[in-house]
């Protein structure tokens, strides 16, 4: 009887090790890895960058199309459009609305900006809810994500592909985003000027008829970016994996109007 006993516990003992391995193993596919790419996001005004860890194992399209952005010059001089305390600050809009995205010629040079063949583009969204199992990373505070469009109904899926060069950042923990978009790093230095930026004056849009004002997500004066350079450690990362955006508005009047 003792002997079985001890074997019991022997087993015990190995189970509980091998269960740690793989739960130390799961961890380290994509926080801090040795290897992995280190981004770097000056902001005009702002001293400290903010520096973010990205994480190729669990998002590796998205972290492909964001070096390939990145280290091509394409974030600088753009700004921080939205501004939400509590939540995120994004960025990555050519535009500077919220509506805009890359062209080929961002990611490609040998495409001519502004030619025929400089189209934009969207990338496939590496999250839970679109099938991609491996990106367990949740929406904690300093988590770097993809914005994207969000449609509903028989197009939902549609939206999940729709991320292009936009990013924010989580001032705090949104838990409601986990699985739902791709976040794929994390801020290891910085977050105090992330905070800092939560704090700023948002635009008001006033009605000029009726004089009502409505407090906006866009800051009331332009916050720079200076630059964004990612660090890939001496590995080359590819171009990414490219699709035609979605037009929902030929969707929508095909569909309800035949046009």
């Amino acid at each position: 009887m003792k002997n079985k006993i001890v074997l019991m516990v022997i087993a015990i003992i190995i189970l509980i090790i091998l269960m740690g391995t793989v739960v130390i193993g799961i961890v380290g596919n994509f926080k801090g890895v040795k290897d992995n790419p280190i981004a770097t996001i000056t902001i005009e005004g702002y001293e400290t960058p903010i520096v973010v860890e990205l994480y190729p194992q669990i998002a590796p399209n998205t972290v492909n199309n964001f070096i390939t952005l990145a280290n091509n010059g394409f974030y600088n001089g753009l700004i921080i459009h939205r501004v939400e305390k509590n939540f995120v600050i994004q960025m990555g809009d050519p535009q500077g609305t919220g509506n805009g995205g890359p062209t080929l010629s961002a990611i490609d040079s040998s495409i001519e900006k502004g030619s025929d063949a400089d189209k934009e583009y969207t990338i496939v969204g590496e999250f839970i809810k679109n099938g991609y199992k491996k990106n367990t990373l949740k929406h904690e505070r300093g988590v770097i994500s993809m914005a994207r469009f969000s449609y509903s109904g028989e197009v939902i899926r549609e939206g999940y592909n729709s991320a292009g060069s936009q990013f924010f950042i989580c001032q705090k923990d949104a838990p409601s985003l986990n699985g739902l978009y791709a976040g794929f790093g994390k801020v290891i230095s910085g977050m105090e000027t992330v905070d800092k930026i939560s704090e700023v004056e948002l635009h008001v849009d006033k009605n000029e008829e009726t004089g009502e004002e409505t407090k906006t997500s866009k800051p009331e004066k332009d916050i720079v970016i200076s630059s964004i350079t990612v660090d890939t450690k001496g590995l080359e990362y590819n171009k990414p994996e490219t699709q035609e955006p979605f037009d929902y508005t030929s969707w929508y009047m095909k569909k309800y109007y035949g046009i």
